[in-house]
């Protein structure tokens, strides 16, 4: 168990993909408090953990006890992360983390590709 200390806040934190995936608990967000959370890593393992680490985002914002706006910015589309959505959008909206979900693409080199602007 890591020692305790003060929460570090941020304003944007990646979640770690593959296997580090599941080291995300709600200690992790109850120390790693940003406005915004990327959830990258479109792979059979992340999806196998996602349902815990947004669950796990719920309990730990709720541990805040202070009203900061969450954005959860996910870069891929998941039947777990649509579940999720819908299944707990009440308790979402009562802890003011908002999902973002993207219908812009970009155009770059002959590739076109999903993505959202992200402003600070």
């Amino acid at each position: 168990a890591a020692p305790q200390g003060p929460p570090v806040y941020v304003d944007l934190a990646y979640l770690p993909g593959s296997w580090s995936a599941r080291t995300v608990d709600e200690e992790f967000f109850r120390r790693i408090r940003s406005l915004c959370y990327v959830v990258s890593g479109d792979d059979h393992l992340k999806e196998g953990v996602l349902r815990a680490l947004l669950d796990a985002l719920l309990t730990g914002k709720h541990q805040w006890g202070v009203d900061i706006q969450v954005t959860l910015i996910p870069t891929f589309d998941s039947l777990v992360m649509h579940e999720w959505y819908q299944e707990t959008h009440e308790r979402q909206q009562e802890l003011g983390i908002t999902v973002l979900g993207s219908n812009s693409t970009v155009a770059m080199q002959d590739e076109t590709f999903p993505a959202c602007k992200v402003e600070f």
